[in-house]
């Protein structure tokens, strides 16, 4: 292409490069859209006379002239030679390519954006608890397209599949799809709605962590959004925010179809209890069969009926996100960047395990072969094991694995910290998935100061788990505490001078809370990053063992730090745990701050409900704890 040609192209205002600072962060996901990206990427020019924006697009693969239309505008960074990871995918890898932006605006390539639509959207996520919010989507003729959405059931699906469009005005229980028009004519939160144009502050998206690449296209923005909801964002529509949208820029094809029916099938299953999830598949499978004059709905019962077919439709590669300077190598940095970012990292992980064996693999996967090409240590400290774990933990090179007879999570934290040589330390529970991305963030930040103790952030997987326990989770992810101190993450990271202050790990079921009462506000931080992987228990009953462990160690703190401060030792030896600060031990939640805090987050029956199984859940925990001692720990995540 001449360089008139591309000086045609980047006319109007341009977009932020890298290293610039930018008000707004846009991933724009290709396939086959040479006729539409240019048109996109003008509109996106007259916002940016008003907004300062970086721009990636992200292209899955395109056979036509998409990427040569994005090379033609040079402020625009395009990503090739990943292959399709699908929708989900490619925003994972336009995300990880921002670098630091207030909010992600998440684009198809077949849209067009109306004048002001962006002062619009960012105008909305001002809201303090908006995490998502959604435009007004017009067809090309400017007719609204009813684009939002509730959230799925079994008698929402039946009612889209006996009445199709007919009887639009049907109860909200008989229709996935809003269709009422007053719906479009004002803001409000709603469940989820089309992926077509996605605005994410960007706190929420290091809460919820990476859109779910399993579902390649079709139901991952509503994943996505109900794990916003759960993690106590909203999500809202904005009718300001006006987005022209030529549909079908994706194409459509029996494959498509098929995919769209097995991924409302994926997500009953992530996201409820067995029975819905096998009535989600009869009603799929039923809606399909009295269509099989349609190829894509033949497509579709064979996928949902023969395990082959479904693993035959189109499906993406892991992107893996875990390049060390937390971005992703798309379009190839050279040896020397990679060098250079694997020069930054330095520290120690220590994983304590007990009988891990089911899960340490897991755990170690992603880590290990990260942490071996860039010198930092990895030392699983194996305490009482009678299982597979150390030799589980040994297949992975580069991980140095101790023995321990006694099993004690205290001895097992001690002799992690005897055996590693380097600092910043990281303290990884062997059942927690942590990402190269979020542990090198969290060694960065210890090691650059000024936090004397840090962890990433922390996103419960409930897949699997009954109804319960999810509301429980989504009870918590609404309180602040959980987000914001050490405990709760299964793992944090202590600098030198925040490891002297602690000296040695104290016999305590609750180290972390403990770690988290030395240290003021000013001296800790959760970092940037992408979360760990928690997984909740997958039982009410297993909850409340873990409940019944945490009030144990939540009281056994307590009178430690009330001990040690009306004992006020001006200098513990270095032996010897320190005390926590004079405050440590009002700083440690109580009941009556729990409760105030969950009558605070309640905002709707829904919320109401949840923070009254929460209230009895725990309250069930602390009566177990008062009746029992010893470690208690959840074995239904392990299976």
């Amino acid at each position: 292409m001449t360089a008139q040609a591309e000086r045609r192209a980047t006319t109007g205002p341009a977009f932020a490069e890298a290293g610039e600072r930018a008000e707004l962060g846009v991933v724009v996901v290709t396939f086959d859209n040479e006729p539409h990206l240019d048109r996109l990427l003008a509109s996106l020019r007259l916002e940016a006379a008003g907004t300062r924006m970086r721009v990636v697009v992200v292209d899955n693969g395109s056979s036509d002239g998409t990427v040569r239309r994005a090379r033609a505008h040079a402020d625009v960074r395009t990503l090739t030679g990943h292959g399709n990871v699908g929708y989900a995918g490619g925003i994972n890898v336009g995300a990880a390519a921002l670098g630091d932006v207030p909010a992600v605006l998440v684009l198809n390539a077949d849209l067009v954006l109306e004048p002001g639509a962006v002062p619009a959207l960012l105008a909305r996520l001002h809201r303090p608890r908006a995490g998502v919010v959604l435009p007004m989507l017009l067809d090309r003729s400017g007719a609204v397209q009813p684009s939002l959405r509730r959230e799925p059931s079994v008698t929402r699906s039946l009612g889209d599949a006996v009445l199709g469009r007919f009887l639009g005005d049907r109860p909200g229980w008989l229709s996935e799809t809003v269709r009422d028009p007053t719906a479009y004519a004002w803001a409000h939160p709603v469940d989820w709605g089309t992926g077509a144009a996605v605005l994410v502050r960007a706190e929420t998206a290091r809460s919820v962590g990476p859109w779910d690449e399993r579902f390649f296209l079709y139901s991952e923005e509503t994943d996505y959004c109900r794990r916003v909801r759960e993690a106590g964002w909203e999500v809202w529509f904005e009718p300001a925010a006006r987005v022209r949208h030529a549909a079908g820029g994706s194409g459509r094809g029996p494959e498509l179809t098929a995919l769209l029916q097995v991924n409302r099938v994926r997500y009953a299953r992530k996201h409820r209890a067995a029975p819905v999830a096998g009535a989600t598949l009869a009603v799929t499978a039923v809606t399909s069969l009295a269509r099989t004059w349609d190829p894509g709905h033949r497509s579709a019962v064979r996928a949902l009926l023969v395990p082959a077919a479904r693993r035959a439709l189109p499906r993406g590669r892991p992107t893996g996100l875990v390049q060390a300077d937390g971005g992703r190598a798309a379009d190839g940095p050279d040896p020397a960047t990679r060098s250079a970012a694997r020069a930054r990292v330095t520290g120690t992980v220590v994983v304590p395990a007990h009988d891990e064996a089911a899960v340490i693999g897991r755990t170690l996967a992603g880590l290990a072969p990260w942490a071996r090409a860039t010198g930092v240590e990895v030392v699983v400290v194996c305490n009482g094991c009678t299982d597979g774990t150390a030799d589980v933990a040994r297949r992975f090179p580069g991980v140095r694995v101790l023995e321990l007879p006694e099993g004690s999570k205290p001895r097992a934290l001690d002799a992690g910290d005897r055996a590693a040589r380097a600092f910043p330390r990281v303290y990884l529970d062997a059942d927690v998935t942590a990402s190269p991305a979020a542990v090198a963030a969290t060694l960065r930040a210890l090691a650059e100061g000024p936090w004397l103790a840090a962890r990433p952030p922390a996103a419960v997987d409930v897949a699997g788990a009954s109804a319960p326990v999810r509301a429980f989770h989504r009870a918590r992810a609404r309180l602040a505490a959980p987000r914001e101190a050490l405990w709760g993450a299964g793992v944090y990271g202590l600098s030198a001078a925040g490891h002297a202050r602690l000296g040695r790990f104290p016999d305590l079921v609750a180290d972390d809370l403990w770690v988290d009462a030395l240290f003021a506000p000013g001296e800790k931080r959760v970092v940037d990053a992408p979360p760990v992987r928690v997984v909740a228990p997958r039982t009410a009953r297993s909850l409340v063992r873990v409940l019944a462990r945490t009030a144990r160690g939540t009281a056994e703190v307590r009178a430690r730090a009330a001990a040690r401060s009306d004992a006020a030792p001006a200098a513990p030896p270095a032996e010897q745990p320190a005390a926590p600060p004079g405050t440590a031990a009002t700083a440690v939640p109580g009941p009556a701050r729990t409760a105030a805090a969950l009558l605070r987050t309640v905002r709707g029956p829904r919320s109401a409900l949840d923070a009254a199984v929460y209230a009895a859940l725990v309250t069930a925990g602390r009566v177990r704890a008062r009746r029992g001692s010893g470690w208690e720990r959840d074995e239904s995540s392990r299976r």
